[in-house]
């Protein structure tokens, strides 16, 4: 794996809910304190990598269950631009 790849996914399973909070409001993604901390949550129980297609889809899905199908839209691409 490149070294950016690594330093990207140290910092996405790395995240505070405070700072998952503060990247939200950046990119206008709407989170409430209690969805950020069950993602982060969820981040802590199995790390993901987003360069996995595969681990990528279902970090995705288990967003959209806890928020809703247009935040995990937007936390798709917010992605896809990290990966560029």
């Amino acid at each position: 794996m490149k070294i950016f790849q690594q330093i990207v996914n140290h910092k996405i399973n790395h995240l505070t809910v405070k700072e998952l909070l503060k990247y939200s409001k950046e990119y206008k993604i709407s989170l409430t304190d209690e969805q950020a901390q069950q993602l982060i949550s969820l981040i802590k129980e199995k790390p993901v990598n987003i360069y996995d297609t595969n681990e990528r889809h279902e970090l995705i899905k288990k967003v959209a269950r806890i928020t809703n199908a247009q935040t995990a839209k937007k936390v798709q691409q917010l992605l896809q631009d990290l990966m560029k």
